[in-house]
Formats: structure tokens, sequence, C-alpha cells
């Protein structure tokens, strides 16, 4: 079967930094991470390769940051008063999850902190970087109606993460903020360059 807009896509991948060779993330062996081809909800340098590639195939899939987690921008980081923060146990490199001014869910990465100051960098954490994908496609099928209204796979929202655990984690930080499947995969919502910071990630 090939790949079109709407399916339900299963794939198998493993994700290194193209220039470093550093291992990133990888499912194999895992479970399979599902997905809705068409709605964003993996970075789309990736997603237009797959729509090239059918049921069985295998590719390796660079990825620019312009087609991945964007540029890094020294203007996203942020120095809050540490009150802000109240009730949370800071941990350098600890990622937070808030809300922006515009209501949408944002990703942070606690880079430095002290007895006043915390400073926060709202960059994803693989911003600047090309991606080297390992990518085999396991299975597709048309999405249903369901999952098109909702976007999540099966109706049931789960883990998962197209290109880092810390898109799904928080070093064990719980902020109330659940990711449904596929959701933490380079969509809009989790490109910020710098907009928007409200919530900074510390309700």
């Amino acid at each position: 079967m090939k790949i079109n807009e709407y399916n339900v896509v299963a794939i198998e991948y493993s994700l290194k930094d193209a220039n470093t060779n550093e291992q990133l993330d990888t499912n194999v062996g895992g479970k399979p991470l599902e997905f809705i081809t068409g709605m964003g909800q993996i970075i789309k340098g990736l997603e237009a390769e797959i729509l090239k590639m059918t049921v069985g195939d295998k590719a390796d899939v660079m990825v620019a940051p312009a087609d991945g987690y964007g540029e890094y921008n020294d203007q996203a980081v942020q120095v809050l008063p540490k009150e802000q923060f109240a009730g949370i146990d800071l941990v350098q490199g600890m990622t937070l999850y808030g809300t922006s001014e515009e209501g949408d869910t944002v990703q942070v990465t606690v880079t430095n902190f002290d007895d006043n100051e915390v400073t926060i960098d709202y960059n994803h954490p693989m911003a600047g970087k090309t991606l080297m994908f390992t990518v085999s496609i396991l299975d597709a099928r048309e999405a249903t109606d369901q999952e098109m209204a909702t976007g999540v796979v099966g109706g049931v929202a789960s883990g998962g993460c197209c290109g880092g655990g810390s898109c799904g984690s928080s070093g064990g930080h719980s902020h109330g903020h659940s990711h449904g499947e596929g959701e933490c995969c380079g969509g809009e919502n989790h490109k910020h360059g710098g907009q928007g910071h409200g919530g900074c990630g510390c309700h």
C-alpha cells in the first residue's frame, strides 16, 4: 500500500544527529509509532519522505533544521523569577510544560537557575540539528472518521515521540499535560520561535 494523506501509518525508526552521529531516539524493539498523515503530527521533512514510501519500505531520511524543529533562536531564552517555579524541584536540563498566552501548550528546558532566577529555553531540544532518520513502514490504512475528527489514532491518547523522549516526558516532573499520540512529533503547536511565552511550564 502506498502512503497517502490521511492514512494511519505505523513506523519503526531510529534517529541520529546527522553531524555528530549521536543517537537521539529510537523505538526499535518497542511499540511502533502510529500517526495520521496530513495533520502535522510529525515534522514535515520526515512526513514528505514517508508520503513517497509504501508499506514494507525502509529508508534513511535526512531532515534539515528548516524542515525539522527549526533553527536555534537565541531570543527564545528567558530569565524568570524563581518564585514562579514554587513547588517544583528544579533540575538543570529538565523539561517543563505550560500554556502560552495564545493557549498553546509550550515545552521549555531549564538551562540554569540560582536562588533568585531561572533561565528557561523555549527552543525545542533538537532545534538547529540536522536529523538522520532510519525509518521502516510497518503498516498503513485509511484513518477513520473518528480519528480524523480527533487526530488520535484509535481514539485513545497514548505516548510516543518521533524524535525525542523530551517531548513526552519531563524528567519525572508532570505538570498536568498529557500529549496525545503523535502530538509531540513536531507539529506546529511545538514550534514557538520565541513568541507567545506565557505559561513558562510552571503552572
